[in-house]
C-alpha cells in the first residue's frame, strides 16, 4: 500500500503507485498521477493536471503543478509533465502550461533542482540539468540537456539555453546561450566554452578544441553573424571523418541559426 502520512490529504481521484511516500501535511490534488518510488516531503502541494514519473524526490514545502502566473490564464486544464529520478528541493515552484503555448510544462529525467527555484509556465527543461538555489526561470524558456543554471540567476521569457551551457550565479539572461558556452553577468555575456564540464562528460580533446575554434569564429574574429554561421558550417563539414566533432559543430551551428530571440554577444 502507499505510504501516506495520516496528516496528508490525498484526493481519492489521484493516482499514486503503490510505493509512493507522502509526508506529513502534504496535499495531492485529484488530477495528479505519481509513479513508483517517488517520495513527497512534508508540507508539499502537488496539484493541477500533473503527471510525475518514477523515483523522484520532492523535499519539504515544494509547490508543484500550480496555475501559471500569467494574467491571460483563465483556468484551462493545462499540464505539467515530470520524468524520472529528479530531485526537487525545498520551496521550489513549478507551474503548468498555458494555451498561448503547447499547454504543457515539461521536466525531463535526472535533473537536480535546488531550493527556491522557480520554473514558470510552458518551460521545457531537458535532462541532467542543474538549477542552483534561487534560479528563476520565466515562462516559455527552454533549457537543454546538461545545462547548468547558477544560483540567483534570472532568465527572461522565451529564452533558450543550449545543451552543456553554463549560466553563472546572479546573472540576468535576456537572449539565447548557444550550446557548450559559459555566460555570466548582470546582463549575461559569453565567457568561453564550458571546457571543464565537457571534459567531465567525456568529450574528446579534438571535439573541445573544435568547439573552442567555433566560439572564436563567432565571438572573436570580427565576423558578422551571417559570416560566422557560414564558417562554422564549413568547419562541421570539414570534420566529416570525426563524426562526434562534426555532430557537435553542427549542433552549435544549428542552434545559432535557429535562434529567434538572438544569442548573447
Amino acid at each position: 500500500m502507499t505510504l501516506i502520512h495520516a496528516s496528508a490529504v490525498v484526493d481519492s481521484k489521484a493516482e499514486l503507485a503503490s510505493d509512493v511516500m507522502v509526508g506529513p501535511y502534504s496535499v495531492i490534488g485529484p488530477n495528479v498521477k505519481i509513479g513508483a518510488g517517488t517520495k513527497i516531503g512534508s508540507h508539499s502541494v502537488i496539484e493541477g493536471h500533473t503527471t510525475i514519473g518514477k523515483e523522484n524526490t520532492f523535499a519539504h514545502f515544494a509547490a508543484i503543478g500550480g496555475p501559471p502566473q500569467d494574467m491571460k490564464y483563465r483556468g484551462e486544464p493545462t499540464q505539467l509533465i515530470i520524468g524520472d529520478r529528479n530531485t526537487v528541493r525545498e520551496f521550489t515552484t513549478i507551474h503548468t502550461g498555458t494555451t498561448q503555448d503547447e499547454g504543457i510544462t515539461r521536466l525531463g529525467n535526472d535533473n537536480w533542482i535546488m531550493a527556491y527555484v522557480h520554473i514558470a509556465h510552458d518551460c521545457q527543461i531537458g535532462s541532467n540539468t542543474i538549477f542552483a538555489s534561487n534560479a528563476q526561470i520565466a515562462g516559455h524558456v527552454r533549457v537543454d540537456d546538461w545545462a547548468i543554471m547558477g544560483g540567483m540567476s534570472g532568465v527572461h521569457q522565451f529564452v533558450r539555453v543550449g545543451q552543456h551551457a553554463m549560466l553563472g550565479g546572479a546573472s540576468a539572461l535576456v537572449q539565447d546561450v548557444p550550446p557548450f558556452v559559459m555566460a555570466a553577468g548582470d546582463k549575461a555575456s559569453p565567457h568561453g566554452i564550458n571546457v571543464e564540464g565537457l571534459k567531465r562528460r567525456g568529450f574528446s580533446n579534438e571535439t573541445i578544441t573544435a568547439l573552442r575554434q567555433a566560439y572564436k569564429v563567432l565571438y572573436k574574429d570580427s565576423l558578422s553573424f551571417e559570416e560566422a554561421k557560414v564558417e562554422i558550417q564549413k568547419m562541421a563539414a570539414a570534420s566529416g571523418s570525426d563524426l562526434a566533432t562534426a555532430s557537435k559543430l553542427q549542433e552549435f551551428h544549428d542552434f545559432i541559426a535557429a535562434s529567434t530571440r538572438g544569442i548573447i554577444r
